[in-house]
């Protein structure tokens, strides 16, 4: 008998072989649509640096009526995430100024979800933005040869641009409640300074980091907007036409009317 011919398995083979090979082409990153990514990647980086690694304090000034030249400094350390209602006050050597335990006493307010929410989302678009750009380094053909991979990256670069809108504003709401609850006001809001204690505000650490991470979150919504055209390019939804042009490539011609 005759051997059987496998030339049908083949072009399926070799197709398949096409579409899983990695080949680096760093010319995806000359375009708009690399080019961007890469810059949406490093934006992300100070997004969630900026904020996640913040550490401050604020302190007063105790003063005691009943106990003369006795001034005291009282301090509070926050950070990342912000549960402000967990940062305690305490004294030099933990000694209790004015008859006071200090420690009992905490800053008000929790904006941990703010935070949290804004920086988790940024480790998210992170890593993205890593595997976005490993498959158009490596995988572009198949990228575009794809229908699927164009359009679910526009609608999560559509996705991303609204979160980014959405926790940046949480963000900055947040950050500004933060500036009051460790500012001067929370001699009006701590129970001695209202009764047998006088106190003066000291200072506060400087929140510019925390400022500039602001700033990066609306810059990532800028970039994943404008990136979105790109993206929305390399769909079917831009060129329709082309796509359905190939699929009829190598099928039945319509029939003419006579």
């Amino acid at each position: 008998m005759a051997p059987k011919a496998h030339g049908v398995r083949q072009p399926f083979g070799r197709q398949n072989q096409r579409m899983s090979a990695f080949q680096i082409n760093l010319n995806p990153l000359k375009e708009p649509l690399g080019f961007i990514k890469v810059l949406e990647w490093f934006a992300s980086i100070f997004a969630f640096a900026t904020c996640g690694g913040f550490t401050g304090r604020t302190e007063i000034l105790a003063n005691c009526p009943f106990k003369v030249g006795h001034n005291k400094t009282v301090t509070a350390t926050f950070g990342y995430p912000f549960r402000l209602n967990q940062a305690s006050f305490h004294t030099p050597s933990k000694v209790n100024v004015c008859e006071v335990n200090w420690e009992k006493h905490v800053l008000i307010g929790d904006y941990s979800s703010s935070a949290q929410f804004y920086v988790t989302f940024a480790v998210f678009v992170f890593l993205y933005c890593i595997a976005a750009l490993v498959l158009y380094v490596g995988y572009m053909k198949f990228y575009r040869d794809s229908r699927k991979l164009p359009m679910i990256d526009f609608i999560v670069t559509l996705v991303a641009t609204f979160l980014w809108l959405v926790s940046s504003s949480a963000w900055a709401k947040a950050l500004t409640d933060i500036k009051i609850a460790t500012g001067h006001r929370i001699i009006e809001e701590l129970d001695p300074c209202k009764s047998v204690v006088t106190c003066h505000f000291v200072s506060v650490t400087s929140m510019g980091s925390l400022n500039v991470s602001v700033i990066f979150g609306f810059l990532n919504m800028i970039l994943w907007g404008g990136n979105a055209w790109f993206v929305y390019k390399e769909t079917s939804l831009h060129s329709p036409s082309n796509t359905s042009a190939s699929q009829n490539q190598g099928g039945v011609p319509p029939t003419s009317g006579m």
